[in-house]
């Protein structure tokens, strides 16, 4: 069974950082491109970036693009998500997403429960 359990979120004063991860079990960790989605309040499920299966190679949305990184670590199978210069606009519960291979254009196939970030004064 496929398990992937966010930590690390919390509340942040703006221009602020907070560094996410994602530990994953139940399945070849290595073997899957890895991401991270976010929905903010009455919005839509939102993609921000996804990473490599050796990490290689990242994608990012361009409204975080420079402030936030995406590594992994596939000895601990975990995934992090460094986020700097936070803006109220980040505030959202963040799901670390898995892909079904390593191929790098298809979507994720899950997500996990989801870590909130409040970006707030």
């Amino acid at each position: 069974e496929v398990q992937l359990v966010e930590s690390g979120g919390g509340l942040v004063q703006p221009g602020g950082s907070l560094r996410l991860s994602c530990g994953a079990s139940g399945f070849t960790f290595s073997g899957s491109v890895m991401g991270w989605l976010r929905q903010a309040p009455g919005k839509w499920l939102e993609w921000i970036s996804k990473i490599s299966c050796t990490g290689g190679n990242t994608a990012y949305v361009d409204s975080v693009k420079g402030r936030f990184t995406i590594s992994r670590d596939n000895a601990k199978n975990t995934l992090y998500l460094k986020m700097d210069s936070l803006k109220d606009e980040d505030t959202a519960v963040y799901y670390c997403a898995k892909y079904p291979s390593c191929k790098w254009s298809v979507r994720n196939d899950s997500w996990g429960q989801g870590t909130q970030v409040t970006v707030s004064p």
